[in-house]
């Protein structure tokens, strides 16, 4: 399997887009890097990274801070399997077809 050295667009874009989202909301609390940063048990140079789109942050990191800004309920979507349509496509092509067909209904009285 071959290990991806650089971002793809679309992942760096959601990245830093998503930092943008959360400096926004800690600037609407009013609250500073360091503080947010010692509420979510992180380095202020760790939520500046996650802030800048550092594509490197780890997904805790991330849900620590959505946490601590009281925006959990907005990851409830992300890779919702009801969602998935591709998924259930491919999941539909998979599933057995029936292997006849069923018996006449000649049962009436």
């Amino acid at each position: 399997m071959a290990i991806l050295t650089t971002t793809p667009l679309e992942v760096g874009t959601a990245v830093a887009q998503l930092g943008q989202n959360l400096r926004l909301a800690r600037i609407r609390r009013r609250m500073s890097q360091e503080e947010l940063a010692q509420a979510c048990g992180i380095t202020r140079k760790t939520l500046y990274a996650l802030e800048t789109g550092n594509p490197g942050t780890t997904i805790g990191t991330v849900f620590s801070v959505l946490w601590k800004l009281g925006l959990m309920s907005t990851t409830t979507a992300l890779a919702d399997p009801d969602a998935d349509e591709h998924g259930k496509i491919l999941e539909a092509a998979r599933r057995p077809q029936r292997a006849r067909q069923p018996a006449a209904d000649d049962n009436d009285f």
